[in-house]
């Protein structure tokens, strides 16, 4: 690795080889441009890894898999196109794994459960509502989630998607009447503007591209309210498989 002192962007990097980059995405920052014009993750980390290894002209770095911009956590960008196809191969094959940590409003029915939802999202307003099995332009959703830990308003839960649907964590979960605190879009009703949502990526898995080794980044979310409800022990149980 390389000197990480005279970087412009404070974003920790988990994991870098010739191939990939795996970094902690900072809340509030949009994955790619959007129509904010706001700074976002991949011109900032091209600009690093060019002023990094001195490259002249234009530096290449393939998104795989997204994160909300509000949300934070692990996540992986391929260094290479042969690197970016492959990953998106295993995105799509369904052998990425993606665990994410919530705080939830209430308690969900069970310990642990399946939710199985078909979503339909509309794009002109960037929402996703779940419809009937069968509706057009419905898609599948599946996640696993396991409850953490409880007091008498939250729960901390752990989240294992199966499917990698828009909003569908804020979704799913406010289906079953727990919303993600913080979720200005799917919690309106329980959260206060300007709250931050409390949704980490905590684990991205997957086989190395090239050398086919399984790499595991990790990321556990700020030690600050609401995660800090509970001792961040507790959290290490989000890494159990």
């Amino acid at each position: 690795m390389s000197d990480h002192s005279h970087r412009t962007v404070d974003i920790p990097i988990l994991f870098e080889d010739n191939h990939l980059l795996g970094i902690v995405k900072p809340v509030n920052v949009p994955t790619q441009e959007d129509a904010s014009g706001d700074p976002d993750l991949l011109t900032l980390l091209k600009q690093d890894l060019k002023e990094r290894y001195n490259k002249p002209g234009n530096v290449y770095l393939g998104l795989v898999h997204r994160l909300d911009r509000p949300v934070g956590g692990a996540m992986i960008f391929a260094k290479t196109s042969k690197a970016a196809s492959r990953l998106s191969e295993t995105v799509r094959g369904r052998d990425f794994r993606k665990i994410y940590t919530a705080v939830v409003h209430g308690k969900p029915p069970a310990q642990r459960g399946t939710l199985k939802h078909t979503l339909l999202k509309d794009a002109r307003t960037n929402t996703v509502t779940v419809v009937p099995p069968g509706t057009p332009g419905g898609k599948d959703a599946v996640l696993d989630y396991q409850v953490l830990g409880q007091n008498d308003r939250y729960s901390l839960v752990r989240v294992e998607l199966h499917t990698g649907r828009s909003h569908q964590i804020r979704v799913q979960m406010q289906a079953i009447h727990c919303p993600l605190f913080g979720d200005q879009k799917y919690g309106a009703g329980v959260n206060k503007p300007g709250q931050q949502i409390a949704l980490w990526s905590t684990i991205a898995g997957f086989p190395h591209p090239v050398t086919k080794e399984e790499i595991t980044l990790i990321s556990l979310p700020p030690r600050e309210f609401p995660w800090a409800e509970w001792p961040f022990n507790l959290y290490e149980q989000a890494f159990q498989k």
